[in-house]
């Protein structure tokens, strides 16, 4: 009877359907029973998916790196459900930066953009970015527990602007083998310029040169601060945009004599700019020393086992040289502006979760990068990392023994990619002959200080 006198009401049946429905998806929503799934939401026509947030990342890591990226991204996304991150890969950082700017006004341009530390004044001065700063400030994170050394870069008036992520510097790799075989001793590596000269003289030999350093604008740079000295006016364009190179002053002339003079001693080969060729020499054993990131460590040892031990030292400065530090490379995350509010909130949940020490235990390890978490140190796998791997140490204590200054903070300026590639023709020139230290950095300064200027007055429009 009772269901004969329903059927005569359907408008009860229908609402009687109706809260069943809501009953039971609001207790779905609750036990949170299916892993995966879209949460349901009601609105007025009804109950439709709310669908994670999707975060776009456009970055520049190839190869192993990219593997490691991708599986922190696949970590993130399975550990909550209302961000997804896709990790797209770019090219190499100068083409990654390029396709920025290309969709810089448009909707196809990223929430989350990996760049590296030379594009960080380029980045400020698009105002397309929200400085990483505004999120620490709205829920009071606390940065304390980062490496100071590696946030001065990306400070600017006070403003963390971006997130580091992957981190390096330069250091000096030896052949600790031929070292003994020249009677110099492998555990007191050489750390000054005079020294580096005359352990290159007693290493050459058939068969075998002192050492090749690839002719990169970032060694030189480097070499800079690593003598307290500014690469450009105005505090290293910090305290106000730079509006002149520095480049030409007695620091670059003297480093660049320094390195043709081993040129000329027949000590030292020249290799050209590629990094990867003064690795390959390194490992077949043909030089005995040369200057690479610590990103290029496990690589490099790997590349030397069965064949001779590799030792690690600081970065060299002149024996009368001020003391100073090393500048940081790699890349930092930057936030788009243009993307929606919780596109950004979604970005800034997974810059968190990289900045973990777990996390960032876990990209050490399988990169060389520096953790950028100073608890990432505490893990057993960093630990374990080091045992395996103690050339590393020197990285770590050469980061954290660096001066604080204008001058390790790092030179900032919108032409930097533009200004590197100069610099390297200038070592380049004076290397092959075709003109003293003198002329080449002064020609490099003259263009480079050109470039800022141009750059200044497009920037002021």
């Amino acid at each position: 009877m009772e269901l004969k006198s329903m059927r005569k009401q359907p408008l009860v049946l229908l609402v009687f359907i109706w809260v069943m429905l809501i009953v039971s998806a609001c207790g779905s929503a609750g036990n949170n029973e299916v892993k995966g799934e879209a949460a349901l939401a009601s609105t007025e026509s009804g109950i439709v998916p709310v669908e994670p947030v999707k975060i776009i990342w456009w970055h520049s890591m190839s190869g192993e790196l990219e593997t490691t990226l991708k599986k922190l991204v696949s970590d993130f996304n399975a550990s909550q459900e209302k961000v997804q991150v896709e990790a797209v890969f770019q090219g190499t950082y100068d083409e990654s930066l390029n396709k920025l700017k290309a969709s810089m006004d448009s909707e196809s341009s990223p929430t989350l953009m990996q760049v590296y530390e030379i594009g960080s004044r380029y980045m400020i001065d698009t105002k397309a970015i929200t400085p990483i700063q505004t999120f620490i400030d709205k829920e009071q994170y606390d940065i304390s527990g980062l490496e100071q050394n590696i946030l001065n870069y990306y400070t600017f008036d006070k403003q963390l602007y971006s997130m580091p992520f992957n981190t390096s510097n330069p250091i000096l790799y030896y052949n600790k083998d031929a070292f003994k075989d020249a009677g110099l001793d492998p555990e007191n590596p050489p750390t000054t310029y005079e020294e580096v000269a005359v352990a290159a003289k007693k290493l050459t030999k058939k068969g075998q040169s002192g050492a090749s350093f690839a002719i990169y604008g970032w060694f030189m740079e480097q070499l800079f601060a690593n003598q307290g000295q500014d690469l450009l006016d105005n505090g290293n364009g910090r305290t106000s945009p730079a509006t002149s190179s520095l480049l030409n002053n007695e620091t670059g002339v003297s480093t660049l004599k320094w390195w043709k003079q081993m040129l000329d001693d027949k000590s030292l080969i020249n290799l050209g700019r590629k990094t990867d060729d003064t690795k390959k020499a390194f490992a077949a054993g043909q030089i005995a020393m040369t200057l690479d990131s610590t990103a290029s460590l496990r690589g490099i040892v790997t590349a030397a086992e069965g064949k001779f031990e590799v030792g690690t030292t600081t970065l060299p400065r002149p024996e009368a040289g001020k003391k100073g530090g090393v500048i940081v490379g790699g890349a930092s995350l930057w936030i788009l502006n243009n993307r929606s509010e919780s596109e950004q909130q979604g970005a800034w949940e997974f810059i968190k979760f990289l900045a973990n020490p777990t996390t960032q235990a876990y990209w050490h390890v399988n990169t060389g990068y520096f953790p950028i978490t100073l608890k990432a140190y505490d893990e057993q796998i960093v630990k374990d990392n080091l045992t395996k791997y103690p050339q590393f140490q020197t990285a770590v204590d050469q980061l954290h023994n660096t001066i604080p200054s204008q001058a390790t903070q790092g030179a900032v300026m919108g032409v930097f990619p533009e200004a590197r590639q100069l610099t390297e023709t200038a070592i380049e020139e004076v290397l092959n002959n075709n003109k003293s230290p003198e002329q080449a950095l002064d020609n490099a300064a003259k263009e480079i200080t050109l470039k800022i200027q141009e750059y200044n007055q497009t920037v002021s429009k």
